[in-house]
């Protein structure tokens, strides 16, 4: 079942009208992405981040929580056949990360869906999406999700994407503005969705960017 949620400025219910069919298919495909993803190839999760901090506003305002309020974040990239196809970011109060939704913080390198999907209980809005732009919590996520790609970079490691926004990593030699810049215009582009659940009157954030790199890996696959 679907319940209503506060909209934010910039995010719509409705597909973006440059979309394409098989763009407007996967931002707004029921139930777990990792089933889909699955589909398409082999899939690897790898953990960015997972940290405290306050909620800003956009994200708060979904959640129905006061801005500031101290949240639990885990970001993490998901991949097919070694392509980065999907940026996650998730959060949830940090009372709740310790109770209602504690399972969050010990799933490691499985993903979200593990523990959404199998419990009646759990109920979840109507999918928001939008481009991404400077200034949406879910952006800086992305950038550098895009200038590690651009870097070579990747290694498996954990990323802490809190100090990574202005881009230190990149491979910059020969032209470090364009390298850079680059990497923020390729963020820009990103289509992202993000939808909240809720259990037991506790919300769980979860917001989807699709990375360049997968438009091409589904083409136009639309898995069930």
């Amino acid at each position: 079942m679907k319940i209503p949620h506060p909209r934010s400025r910039g995010w719509t219910p409705h597909p973006l009208p440059a979309c394409t069919p098989t763009q407007k298919f996967w931002l707004f495909r029921p139930g777990a992405l990792t089933a889909g993803l699955r589909q398409l190839g082999e899939f690897r999760l790898r953990v960015l981040a997972e940290y405290a901090q306050a909620a800003p506003a956009d994200e708060a305002r979904a959640m129905r929580l006061r801005p500031g309020s101290m949240v639990w974040v885990r970001e993490v990239l998901m991949s097919v056949d070694g392509i980065d196809a999907v940026a996650a970011r998730s959060l949830t109060p940090l009372e709740a990360s310790r109770g209602i939704w504690q399972g969050m913080r010990r799933l490691r390198t499985r993903p979200l869906a593990d523990m959404l999907y199998h419990d009646r209980t759990v109920r979840r809005t109507a999918f928001e999406c939008r481009r991404l732009a400077p200034g949406v919590p879910f952006y800086a996520t992305a950038r550098a999700v895009v200038a590690e790609a651009a870097d070579g970079s990747a290694d498996g490691k954990v990323v802490d994407i809190r100090y990574w926004p202005r881009g230190a990593n990149l491979n910059m030699n020969a032209n470090p503005h364009g390298a850079r810049q680059a990497a923020i215009d390729r963020a820009s582009r990103i289509l992202a969705r993000r939808s909240v659940f809720w259990r037991h009157g506790q919300p769980l954030l979860v917001a989807e960017g699709f990375m360049p790199g997968f438009w091409d890996k589904a083409g136009d696959r639309r898995p069930a």
